[in-house]
């Protein structure tokens, strides 16, 4: 099974804990099947008859005996526990670190239909169930079977006959345990499925508690997260009903072999043919028997369970990733020049139609492209496709004269600087944040990225400064302040090429000014990809490239574009209308809007 390939993996590291736990589990089991045999031996003792001063004598020393096998005992239970733990958490640690690294690795085609909840749940969740599979489960299983093993010897030298019908229930339980498992881990994956859920609406909802109470969702969002909750509730309670069925069936089966040791071991006795201090010695071995069996109901309760998330753990790692690392790619090495070139690039998302088609333009290095179009018309697309977030369908993109396919991600990615209209914003502060573009910067670079972006002004009036905490996706800052953090970033970065998507949206006209100075700054000598959403910040771009129908439509500067009397010149007018009906702060395009034919969105 592909999952307990991918566990025995992350178990290889822990080898000496658990061959520290596997040796003190026999010796433990050695030790526990001594205590029938010193009850044994004070009977046959006692009914010997001999000398008092001998039976005392031999009474001391089982004594004596008997409290070193004890102290053994507790010091072995204690490697036992704590080596298996040992082992237990160190592979869940290593097997979310490597969750982490594997879920970064995984395309963003991948993150488009799943939620953070649900990743979240199978890092922590599913994977905590392999410390109870490692540490308790697996040992408690050896533990017991080794028992078994054990006593059952321990009881054929004393009594076959007597023995071989103590294993009478046996197959019962076997047969039970293999229904357990055949309905139960299915059970258990049902119930780790329904918390992945809870969990994934829990995160939704505590990240958009504030669109809750503007809308007042307050009561139905509790309806819903009510309804998961009680699903949960629902399949974890399918899943102890057929633990409390499978349990007491177990606990019924093992109590036959004692009534079947009472029946003839009592008529062996009563006849001569077992000698007392057997048959006391055999109901004790056989409590030690019936124990691991009923134990193993346990273990086996525990195993499928873990199982269950293991297998999720499992099918998340085996997940392979898109965009990877082309046989023999080699690293960008130099700081790129920046020169980039789409060569008859097409490109479709998982549906067969497609969102960019035949797709050739050349940008030169240190230059300012603009993309304009209207809303899935494909210009993020496009721009996405440089980094390779996505991978063209047909055609190559160039940069330097190099296919990006060519290049390894982390040296092709170096080369690229993003600042999108939605920024996000880590939990921490705001020298973090700054620091986030490129760590190892020292202090005065820092700030001198910050002073670029226009940013200095707003940090040295919060209350600690560049050592603020912002909170979660900078919630505590304004958008505009969060965007000039996110050219700070930026511009630490001081990547050869800038992808600026829609960066002055959504802000009031003073902030917009402000966040352009930056952004001019920030793009000097840089080469720039530009989506935006008002035309003001894209006249002085070197080309504009308008898209529609899923090609280039319309290509050339502001100039060149305007006396094309097209489709750029009916939006420029467009503009120009609004201008005059409403507030610079609320201009707003919309292309293709049923009121307004020529109105568009750039």
């Amino acid at each position: 099974m592909s999952f307990a390939r991918t566990l025995f993996r992350f178990t290889l590291p822990y080898r000496r804990p658990l061959l520290i736990t596997v040796i003190s589990m026999v010796l433990l089991v050695g030790v526990q099947l001594f205590a029938p045999w010193f009850i044994r031996a004070l009977i046959a003792a006692v009914r010997s008859g001999e000398t008092e001063a001998l039976s005392s004598g031999l009474i001391t020393r089982l004594a004596l005996f008997a409290l070193a096998i004890y102290a053994a005992r507790a010091g072995l239970e204690f490697l036992r526990s704590y080596m298996a733990h040992v082992a237990g958490w160190g592979v869940v640690a290593d097997v979310r670190v490597a969750i982490y690294r594997h879920v970064q690795r995984l395309s963003l085609h991948y993150y488009e239909d799943k939620q953070t909840g649900q990743l979240m749940s199978r890092m922590v969740n599913d994977s905590d169930l392999l410390e109870k599979l490692i540490a308790h489960a697996v040992p408690d299983v050896l533990v017991n079977v080794l028992t078994l093993v054990g006593v059952s010897a321990m009881l054929l030298t004393m009594n076959a006959q007597l023995t071989l019908l103590t294993l009478v229930p046996i197959p019962l339980i076997v047969l039970a345990m293999r229904g357990f498992a055949k309905y139960v881990r299915p059970a258990f994956r049902e119930r780790q499925a329904e918390l992945g859920e809870l969990n994934a609406i829990l995160q939704d909802n505590l990240s958009g508690i504030r669109e809750i109470k503007t809308f007042t969702r307050e009561r139905t969002e509790s309806e819903r997260i009510g309804v998961r909750i009680e699903n949960y509730k629902r399949s974890l309670l399918h899943a102890l009903r057929l633990l409390a069925t499978f349990e007491p069936f177990v606990h019924f089966a093992s109590a036959l072999g004692i009534v079947v040791v009472i029946y003839f071991g009592g008529r062996l006795a009563l006849g001569g043919a077992l000698p007392i201090e057997d048959l006391v010695a055999f109901f004790l071995y056989l409590e030690l028997f019936y124990q691991p069996v009923r134990h193993l109901s346990h273990a086996w309760e525990a195993i499928q369970e873990a199982l269950a998330g293991a297998e999720r753990v499992s099918e998340l790692l085996l997940e392979e990733p898109e965009i990877v690392d082309m046989p023999g790619a080699h690293d960008y090495r130099s700081r790129a020049r920046g020169e980039i070139q789409f060569e008859n690039v097409s490109f479709s998302y998982l549906t067969d139609r497609p969102i960019l088609r035949n797709i050739d333009l050349d940008v030169p290095a240190g230059s300012v492209v603009a993309l304009v179009g209207p809303t899935g018309v494909g210009k993020s697309t496009l721009a996405s496709l440089v980094p390779r977030f996505y991978d063209v369908n047909e055609g190559r993109i160039l940069m330097d004269g190099h296919d990006i396919r060519e290049l390894t991600l982390e040296s092709l990615r170096r080369q690229i600087s993003i600042v999108l209209q939605d920024v996000f914003l880590f939990h921490g502060t705001v020298r973090q944040n700054i620091l986030f573009g490129r760590p190892g910067a020292s202090e005065p670079e820092m700030r001198e990225a910050a002073r670029v972006a226009n940013a200095v002004e707003f940090i040295d009036k919060l209350p600690e400064g560049y050592d603020t905490v912002i909170g979660e996706r900078g919630v505590k800052l304004s958008g505009g302040q969060k965007q000039r953090l996110a050219i700070a970033r930026a511009i630490l970065k001081d990547a050869p090429v800038l992808i600026l998507d829609e960066a002055t949206s959504s802000v009031d006209t003073e902030t917009e000014l402000l966040i352009q100075q930056a952004l001019e700054r920030l793009m000097t000598g840089r080469t720039t990809l530009m989506i935006a959403h008002r035309l003001s910040t894209i006249r002085n771009a070197d080309q504009i490239v308008v898209l529609q129908d899923e090609r280039i439509a319309e290509l050339g500067s502001h100039d060149e574009l305007m006396a094309l009397d097209g489709i750029y010149r009916h939006l420029n007018l467009v503009q120009s209308r609004l201008d005059d009906e409403e507030p610079a702060a609320e201009q707003r395009l919309d292309w293709g809007s049923a009121a307004r034919p020529l109105a568009v969105s750039v």
